[in-house]
């Protein structure tokens, strides 16, 4: 067969094993380019079928200039801004410490190594993956909480570092004794080309792009996208800089101009394929055998890169001064190795200073850590609950979350506490103040801060979840809680704590998702308000309105709605979906099941009447009776003998419910 079809036939059988592994993948709720190595590995060194590895790995290479480019398009500095203190000095000594002791480790403990071998495994131990924390977060609603912001901010330093060490990592393979001059040679070819191409960045590129766009014609401009980051790749290949150095920089001249939203549209169906392609031709170069052979090493590889990162990052967080739970939180959430260390990896194979043992333990690594993060993601909110309960490590736990700023008048009472200052929470302070009413505001973003102080409003900078904040609120002399919290979690553990503290204060939660209404009124909210229920109901009043609904009718419908809990627009779910959404609920709560004695006090009482909450601070989820399980029961329901009951709450609550089923009330 002509060389031409082989190279065609090839790249169809690679993207067709990357496409049914990836979907695979994607079913598992894992990540794709998992997939996607896996069916290059199959294709390749499992079945044999590819023989033209060097024409694949040829396109990966487009396919990794790809990536870099819409990496630098989509650099955002006003993130990075958000929290520049712990994204600049944080994010820069994560890796400069991870590259020391990953690195350093190396040197010391591996025999028949080079410096260089060290310091590139160094590299490559010290970026995360931006793609895998990023689809985890939002899958959780975490974005923008305190712990998201940290992690995305660490994670675009790192990104951000990449192309330094494209740049500069390469002169270590130079000898010994004109390594010294190779590295200042590489350091100032990228400080020159940094001072040509800011320049071409600021008038060059805008000016062409803004001329491909007047066109009119989306060819024209995707293929003078594509030359952009191509042909300035070339020019850094050319001096010693690496394609992948060029294409992030070509991105990052882009990002600044008023068409570069577009630019990334047109590019990301094609960087998509290529990278597919990129990160299949990895698979095509791992060993199953090898790994196989090499299980035990990989495990123990995997185990200290994970529990090592995450102590690292768990101390630099911590040296920022945020709490203990934020700082386990962020390094529980970066402690793997990221889809771009891959390209280091790569880089290093390519130079020689990898063997195909290093590069294949280190991809092996990698895999590993990226399949663990999602499932290590839904074990942390456990571990909290499990850790907060244990004397020595409960008890550090809680001490650092004491408020670190606060401006609250001794004695406060009749005050209304907002739990929250974003978007929600300060539309929320401006019309309470506009009515005279007292509030005391709850937050742990220090940019909150001086504007806190400006308008003279009482704060307490901390998290909100934390038992000690909510105990210096005063929460029983309050009037009313509201809470706008963005981290679903945290507003589970703030009301549930909330209402240990106070339980007959009225609160009023935002939900981030429809299903945890049910779990918020079962927590003891007054009101659940979500967003996009509360967005469609007045967008339907308004509409009822101008199609000649009277206005108390309109009024009618939609308090109808509010009184249902939306029941009536919550979309409907499967046993396994309530089942499922009930366990991520009580997930960092402390969830224990108990039997109903016949002849506990609580038989033949109804929950209102039975009064767990204010009696023991804990609170019953779910009665399961015979073969039936009622979830989220009301206040009247009846309890019988023989039920068992799902119960929240921390060790002291969960005691005082164990004396309340045996009569003994407290």
């Amino acid at each position: 067969m002509e060389a031409e079809l082989v190279l065609v036939l090839e790249m169809v059988v690679v993207l067709t094993a990357a496409t049914v592994l990836g979907y695979l993948m994607n079913r598992l709720r894992q990540p794709v380019l998992l997939g996607y190595l896996l069916g290059g590995m199959l294709v390749g060194p499992v079945l044999g079928w590819i023989h033209a590895e060097s024409d694949v790995r040829s396109l990966a290479e487009v396919g990794v200039a790809l990536l870099l480019f819409a990496l630098g398009v989509e650099f955002s500095i006003k993130d990075l801004l958000k929290v520049r203190t712990i994204a600049l000095g944080g994010g820069l000594l994560q890796i400069v410490l991870t590259v020391l002791i990953g690195g350093g480790l190396v040197y010391l403990v591996v025999p028949e190594k080079t410096l260089s071998q060290a310091v590139f495994l160094g590299a490559v131990l010290s970026l995360s993956s931006t793609a895998v924390v990023l689809k985890s977060l939002t899958e959780r609603n975490e974005v923008h909480t305190a712990h998201g912001q940290i992690m995305l901010a660490i994670l675009i330093v790192q990104d951000l570092a990449l192309g330094l060490m494209l740049a500069v990592l390469p002169a270590l393979t130079q000898p010994p004794e004109v390594i010294g001059t190779a590295l200042f040679r590489a350091v100032l070819t990228t400080v020159l080309f940094g001072v040509v191409a800011i320049p071409v960045g600021i008038w060059v590129i805008p000016l062409i792009m803004r001329h491909l766009a007047r066109t009119g014609s989306p060819e024209l401009f995707l293929l003078g996208v594509l030359v952009l980051c191509l042909g300035i790749a070339l020019v850094t290949a050319r001096i010693g800089l690496g394609i992948e150095m060029g294409a992030f920089v070509a991105g990052l001249m882009v990002s600044s101009v008023e068409s570069a939203d577009h630019a990334l549209d047109r590019v990301l169906p094609m960087r998509d394929v290529f990278a597919t392609v990129f990160f299949a031709s990895i698979g095509l170069l791992i060993d199953p055998v090898f790994l196989w052979a090499n299980g035990w090493l990989l495990l123990l590889l995997v185990a200290i890169v994970m529990v090592g990162k995450a102590l690292i990052v768990t101390m630099i967080v911590r040296l920022f001064g945020y709490s203990l739970k934020t700082a386990l939180t962020v390094g529980n959430g970066i402690n793997q190795i990221g889809e771009f260390s891959f390209v280091l990896a790569g880089v290093a194979r390519g130079l020689g200073v990898f063997s195909q043992e290093w590069y294949g333990l280190t991809v092996g690594t990698t895999a590993i850590t990226l399949l663990a993060t999602p499932f290590w993601f839904k074990l942390t909110p456990h571990f909290f609950a499990l850790a907060e309960q244990l004397p020595g490590i409960g008890g550090m736990m809680r001490a650092s979350q004491v408020p670190r700023y606060m401006e609250v008048e001794e004695g406060i009472a009749n005050h209304i506490v907002v739990a929250g200052y974003g978007r929600v929470g300060r539309t929320l302070v401006r019309i309470l103040q506009s009515q005279g009413h007292k509030v005391l505001v709850i937050d742990n973003d220090e940019a909150t801060l001086p504007s806190l102080r400006q308008k003279q409003i009482s704060y307490l900078y901390g998290d909100a979840s934390s038992e000690l904040v909510l105990e210096k609120a005063h929460l029983p002399g309050a009037k009313a809680m509201a809470i706008a919290l963005p981290d679903p979690l945290a507003t589970r553990l703030t009301l549930k704590r909330a209402m240990s503290l106070a339980p007959s204060l009225d609160v009023t939660v935002r939900a981030h998702m429809n299903q945890e209404i049910d779990t918020l009124y079962q927590l003891g909210a007054k009101e659940v308000v979500q967003p996009e229920f509360e967005a469609s109901l007045e967008m339907g009043a308004h509409m009822l309105l101008q199609l000649g609904t009277p206005a108390h009718r309109a009024q009618q419908i939609v308090n109808d709605y509010r009184a249902g809990r939306y029941r009536e627009i919550i979309p409907e779910q499967s046993e396994d979906a309530v089942a499922a959404d009930l366990q991520a609920a009580i997930g960092g709560l402390g969830g224990q099941w108990y039997t109903l004695p016949d002849d506990s006090l609580l038989v033949g009482r109804t929950l209102a009447q039975a009064n767990v909450r204010g009696l023991t601070g804990a609170t019953v989820m779910v009665i399961k009776r015979l073969n039936r399980l009622y979830r989220y029961p009301d206040a009247e329901t009846m309890l019988e003998g023989g039920d068992r009951l799902l119960v929240v709450g921390n060790m002291k609550e969960q005691a005082a419910f164990e004396q309340l089923l045996k009569g003994k009330e407290e």
